[in-house]
This record gives structure tokens, sequence and C-alpha cells, in this order.
């Protein structure tokens, strides 16, 4: 029987390169000479540092166009509140990858009222769709696709 995956996931090598890139970018900017603005990436999250709010709503533009050069959809970030301390304003954005439990029954309620012949079977951060025919496989992904969903969705593992 036909089956693909739903996965979202995230290229970390490729988080890293954009990382580095718009790290390179803000020490060369004359704006940032100076302050010791940087990123850095702290397990699934990356961590910005400058000196004042303003200079780290530029440094969140500046990563959101790395990341979208090396095509990782920037709906995955996550943004967290700055804390702003003296010197210092950090702030934190979240990478989410996976889909949770949450979500994956969304899903699964969202495919079983399409009334569609696929079975969903939730496998950990993973949504597995089983059908007879190719064509309902295929009918998943085109609503998905167009669905309200704000994580960005992968279809692997599509065997027939």
């Amino acid at each position: 029987m036909p089956s693909f995956d739903i996965v979202s996931e995230l290229d970390m090598h490729e988080v890293s390169n954009a990382v580095d890139q718009a790290n390179r970018e803000i020490t060369n900017r004359f704006d940032f000479k100076g302050t010791g603005a940087k990123y850095e990436i702290v397990e699934q999250m990356i961590v910005l540092t400058a000196q004042v709010d303003f200079q780290l709503q530029q440094m969140l533009d500046v990563l959101r166009g790395k990341l979208a050069k090396r095509q990782i959809d920037i709906a995955c970030l996550e943004e967290r509140e700055p804390v702003i301390t003296g010197q210092q304003a950090k702030q934190e954005v979240l990478l989410r990858q996976g889909i949770d439990t949450a979500l994956a029954k969304k899903m699964v309620k969202q495919v079983k009222d399409a009334k569609l012949k696929v079975q969903c079977a939730i496998q950990g951060e993973q949504l597995r769709v089983t059908g007879k025919k190719r064509d309902d496989l295929q009918t998943v992904i085109a609503m998905f696709k167009e669905s309200d969903i704000d994580l960005p969705l992968q279809y692997k593992n599509f065997r027939d």
C-alpha cells in the first residue's frame, strides 16, 4: 500500500551556515562596529546579543534574510521577548522542529473530516499516511499545503 511521512525538520547544517554568514555580515557593518553584537547557536535556539533593543531587530532581519537564502522556512522561528540588562540586550529565537502531539491530532482530524480513504498514524514527531490509491495521498499533500498550519511541513518516504 502506498504511504508517505509528514515531518517538520530543519537542516541544522544550513542553519549554522546562515548564522555564520549573519555573524560575518554584522561584524562588517558600520553600525555594529565595536558593539559586540553576535549570534550563537545553543541547542535548538539561536541567541542574539547586542547593546540595545533596536540592534536586535536589525539582527533579526539579517538572520531572516540569511535563512531564507538557504531555503530554511522562517515560519519555524519562534521569537522570545528580548531581555535588556544595562549595557546588553539578548533575545532567544527558538527553532521549532517536529510535529507535536496536539498538532498531529489536529492534522489527523483534518484528514478524517475530508473523508478520504487513507489512514493516519502518529509516529513520534511525524505522521504516517497510508492509503490504497496514490491519488488519495496526493490529495492529502495538496490539502496540507493549502491549510493554515504554522509549521513548515515536508513530505518524505513516498512509497508505492
